[in-house]
């Protein structure tokens, strides 16, 4: 079994955050700057919500709200649903297909430690697959791709 503590072992525990006070402005340049879908909001090293891409268009553009005055805490997507490192991968995606959401904060003991993404899962099983794949092609011929078997 995989788990998400494996994908922030590969990908480490580094986390974008924003504050509730920080404008949406400042808080999608940051997004923009480091190209990426969302912050984690947290107040101390508590998570408290979360501000993506959909937030921007929904609760911003679409009810044209001034980005430069709106607070990020006043638009963003909360509560916020998170995992701890000890939570299986299938169960990450089944809870990323039922929410309907692309990232999960990692948290441990009320502390953010991370975040995965439905790409970061894809990752993890693309090599996984690949690895599957070698193993079985050796299995049936012999040897490893490549590798003439004379």
């Amino acid at each position: 079994m995989r788990y998400a503590r494996d994908i922030l072992a590969k990908k480490g525990h580094q986390v974008a955050s924003a504050y509730t006070d920080q404008t949406v402005l400042d808080a999608a340049k940051l997004m923009n700057d480091r190209r990426i879908g969302c912050l984690v909001v947290t107040r101390g090293e508590t998570v408290v919500g979360i501000f993506s891409e959909r937030d921007i268009l929904t609760r911003v553009v679409a009810e044209q709200r001034d980005p430069a005055t709106t607070k990020v805490g006043e638009v963003m997507t909360t509560p916020c649903v998170v995992v701890t490192p000890d939570t299986e991968l299938e169960q990450c995606q089944a809870i990323m297909s039922e929410k309907r959401i692309r990232h999960l904060p990692v948290v441990d003991e009320g502390r953010l430690v991370g975040i995965i993404s439905s790409g970061d899962i894809m990752a993890s099983q693309k090599v996984e697959l690949e690895a599957a794949v070698q193993m079985l092609h050796e299995y049936i011929y012999g040897d490893a791709p490549g590798v003439s078997g004379s």
